[in-house]
C-alpha cells in the first residue's frame, strides 16, 4: 500500500512540473534532441519587432537582385512582318488587284477573260456600281434607286435561272450578281453623261444603244468563259441586252 502511494505521489509530481517545462521550452532559444541535432525554435516576440520583417525583406531582395543571379537573354526577338497589301482589305475580305483586273475586263470587251477572277463572288465593285449609277441618276434629277435595285435583284435571278439551264457547269447565284454588277459600268458613264447633257435625242439614243451593246457583250464574254459555254455569246448576250435596256431606260427616261 506505502508503494502504491508513492508511486502516485511521483506521478502528481511530474505533472505538476510540466507548465515549468512547457515555459522554460519557449523561453529557451534551442534545444537538443537525443540525437544531437540543433533544432531552431521561433519566439513569438520576434514577430513582434519590426527589425523581424526588414531584416528578412533585405535579404530576399539582395537575393534577387545579385548580379551573379542575373542572366542574359541569347535568343532572338520577335519582330511582326507586315503581309503585302493593306491591312483593312485582307480582314474585310476584299481584293482590290481583282476588283481592278475585272473593271479592266469589262472596260475592253475584246480583252479575253480570265476564268479564274471572275468565277468569285465579289460584290465589292458590283455595290459600288449600283450606288454610283443611283447617285449619277439622283444628280441628274431622277430618284430611282429602287429601281435600279429592284431591277438588279430581279435579273440576277433571272440570268441565274436561265445559266443554271444552258451551262453544263454548276452556276453560282453570287458569281452571277458579280458578273453582272461588274458589266453595269458603261451604264455608269452613260448616266454620268445625262447628268451634264440631255439623252433624249438621236444623241442620247446612239450612245444608249451603244452602252447597251458594250454591257451585254462584256458580260456574255464573262459568261461563256467562266462556264465555259463556247459557242453561245450570242444565247447569252441577248438576255443580257434585254437587262441593260432596262437601264437604259430608266437613265435616258
Amino acid at each position: 500500500m506505502q508503494n502504491r502511494d508513492l508511486e502516485a505521489y511521483r506521478i502528481f509530481q511530474k505533472m505538476g512540473d510540466l507548465p515549468q517545462f512547457e515555459q522554460d521550452f519557449y523561453q529557451t532559444g534551442y534545444y537538443r534532441d537525443d540525437q544531437g541535432h540543433t533544432v531552431a525554435s521561433y519566439d513569438t516576440d520576434d514577430y513582434k519587432n519590426p527589425e523581424y520583417y526588414n531584416t528578412g525583406a533585405q535579404a530576399f531582395v539582395s537575393g534577387a537582385l545579385d548580379p551573379h543571379m542575373e542572366q542574359q537573354y541569347t535568343g532572338q526577338f520577335f519582330q511582326p512582318v507586315m503581309l503585302s497589301g493593306t491591312v483593312g482589305s485582307r480582314e474585310l475580305g476584299i481584293n482590290f488587284d481583282h476588283i481592278w483586273q475585272k473593271t479592266l475586263t469589262v472596260l475592253n470587251p475584246f480583252k479575253p477573260a480570265d476564268g479564274n477572277i471572275m468565277n468569285e463572288t465579289d460584290l465589292t465593285g458590283p455595290v459600288l456600281f449600283c450606288v454610283a449609277l443611283g447617285f449619277t441618276l439622283m444628280m441628274a434629277g431622277k430618284a430611282h434607286f429602287g429601281y435600279v435595285y429592284g431591277i438588279s435583284a430581279t435579273a440576277c435571278t433571272g440570268m441565274y435561272i436561265l445559266l443554271s439551264v444552258m451551262s453544263s457547269v454548276a452556276v453560282a447565284y453570287g458569281c452571277v450578281a458579280s458578273v453582272l454588277g461588274y458589266c453595269l459600268l458603261p451604264m455608269v458613264a452613260l448616266s454620268t453623261f445625262a447628268v451634264f447633257h440631255s439623252l433624249q435625242g438621236v444623241l442620247g439614243s446612239v450612245l444608249a444603244l451603244f452602252g447597251i451593246c458594250w454591257c451585254s457583250l462584256s458580260a456574255s464574254k464573262i459568261f461563256i468563259s467562266t462556264l465555259a459555254m463556247e459557242g453561245q455569246q450570242l444565247l447569252v448576250a441577248y438576255p443580257c441586252a434585254l437587262l441593260y435596256g432596262l437601264f437604259a431606260l430608266v437613265t435616258v427616261f
